[in-house]
């Protein structure tokens, strides 16, 4: 959660950061105030708890009626330690709830504003303009139209098995999927990842350590009757992996490739992206996840967008970089870069990949500390970012389109397909 200490030494800059991300300022002050009481119980217990100590040291030397006068004394001091326990324990219990409604503090520089308000970095590439190629009457398809050209895509028994937002990959589309995300593992290899295989299912403490059950909880899927969460992101595992642990980290960052199943309920998404695979509540993903310091965290960002951008290049994609604004950042980032595709079917960018600076917000909140080089233990930084998951399909079918409703597979994927060159519709 956020830093006590800096939010005593520095609270305006905590109330700057709740500002630009819409959030309430005036909660900054209910958690010093909070911290202050909680601070104070815990002072006025334990002069007495050193009090009752001293009492009873007393009465092991007492004798007669001295003895029981002391006992009767001691008695009356526990009854008032055990209530003053449960004083500073509540405090305790109030403060951090107070503290975990506070996001982590945004970076310098990121965008103030909601969702609209991001700010464009570059472009990459530039959309097909499939007029010149194939004259002003080509009708371009969209994804699900190639999809079930194809034989990749099946969404009306997807929905018939698991209801709305569901669908099959098929043939070429379970093929497709699987070649991206085997070259994510790939290029995740080569810039020193170890590839994890995580669990989809999490303790409530750990989805609630890295900042998931706040004001975005509903999108979380929650199993009742085992009190688990299914992830909607091996980041949370990932997250989760060293919790409670002490790590070395002078040698450089510690990272990790996660692989997963991911799900989303995709709460207040009605009538939104409801045609195709664009917005599910199941999909796989390759996620890059980093364990550094904080000194390291802001440049260990940009090393994973370069990441993330280098596998949009691998594709052939036609991408932009945002740097999101504080009010869509979520609690736990302190700044996050998108990088958006160009989507023919509707004119307009789709997220495909995001990264995120949690800085020290997750680690607090999960245990996972650092010890430097001269011996000093603190909160290690977290991050966090997409190589590549199912959406990436939708993309890869509109932009690589041909006009028979074939699709070009990009060179460098076609190894994984064992050398396909072009997707052909099935007649």
């Amino acid at each position: 959660m956020i830093d006590l200490r800096l939010l005593r030494e520095e609270p305006e800059l905590v109330r700057t950061s709740q500002r630009l991300r819409g959030d309430d300022p005036s909660l900054v002050d209910q958690v010093l105030d909070a911290d202050s009481r909680r601070r104070a119980a815990l002072t006025e217990f334990e002069t007495l708890r050193a009090e009752q100590k001293a009492h009873g040291k007393k009465v092991a030397q007492a004798q007669g009626e001295e003895k029981q006068a002391l006992l009767a004394h001691g008695k009356t001091i526990a009854e008032k330690v055990k209530g003053l326990q449960a004083e500073a324990d509540e405090a305790e219990r109030h403060a951090t709830d107070l503290a975990r409604r506070i996001g982590n503090v945004v970076e310098d520089g990121v965008p103030a504003g909601g969702e609209d308000d991001y700010v464009v970095l570059e472009h990459v590439g530039s959309p097909r303009d499939f007029a010149a190629e194939y004259g002003d009457d080509f009708a371009v398809r969209d994804h699900l139209a190639l999809g079930e050209g194809l034989a990749a895509i099946d969404t009306e028994r997807g929905a018939k098995v698991s209801g709305a937002r569901f669908y099959f990959l098929t043939g070429i589309g379970a093929r497709l999927e699987l070649a991206l995300l085997n070259a994510a593992v790939d290029r995740a290899l080569a810039a020193g990842f170890t590839p994890v295989i995580t669990p989809t299912l999490v303790k409530p403490e750990v989805m609630a350590g890295t900042g998931y059950l706040g004001a975005h909880a509903d999108e979380v899927y929650h199993l009742p009757a085992d009190d688990l969460y299914l992830v909607g992101t091996s980041e949370v595992a990932l997250a989760g992996y060293h919790s409670g642990e002490i790590l070395d980290l002078t040698s450089g960052p510690k990272r990790y490739a996660g692989w997963s199943a991911c799900y989303r309920r995709e709460a207040g998404s009605y009538g939104k992206d409801t045609r195709g695979i664009i917005r599910v509540h199941q999909f796989h993903k390759v996620e890059a996840f980093s364990y550094t310091t904080v000194e390291d965290a802001a440049d260990e960002h940009r090393r994973i967008l370069g990441w993330e951008k280098a596998m949009l290049d691998l594709v052939e994609l036609p991408y932009r970089v945002i740097d999101t604004a504080a009010g869509d950042l979520g609690s736990s980032a302190a700044r996050k870069f998108d990088c958006e595709a160009w989507l023919p079917s509707q004119q307009r960018w789709l997220e495909l990949t995001s990264t995120s600076n949690c800085t020290t917000f997750q680690a607090r909140r999960l245990g996972v500390r650092e010890r430097t080089a001269d011996g000093t233990v603190r909160p290690a930084a977290t991050l966090n970012g997409t190589l590549a998951t199912t959406r990436w399909i939708v993309a890869i079918l509109e932009n690589h389109q041909q006009a028979d409703g074939s699709v070009r597979v990009p060179e460098a994927l076609r190894p994984y397909l064992g050398g396909l060159e072009v997707l052909e519709p099935v007649r």
